[in-house]
């Protein structure tokens, strides 16, 4: 019985960890848009990604990671 909580507590946790890389890769590109632009409904860059994905999902990302996420974009 121990063997197959730990087998359960290990997939569940292995499930999580797989859960959180696919979740990152799949924010909206910003990258090539302007920034204070129409496109971007006059917001900055890491401001437009914050909107789009709390439209997607719901969920609001800290300032802090749109900045990274539009910086990884950029390739910079």
């Amino acid at each position: 019985m121990r063997k197959v909580a730990i087998v359960a507590v290990g997939a569940l946790l292995a499930s999580a960890v797989l859960t959180g890389v696919a979740s990152a890769q799949q924010y909206p590109s910003v990258a090539n848009l302007q920034a204070f632009s129409a496109q971007t409904n006059y917001m900055s860059l890491p401001g437009y990604l914050r909107y789009l994905v709390n439209q997607q999902s719901g969920q609001w990302l800290t300032y802090q990671e749109a900045s990274r996420v539009v910086q990884q974009q950029k390739g910079q």
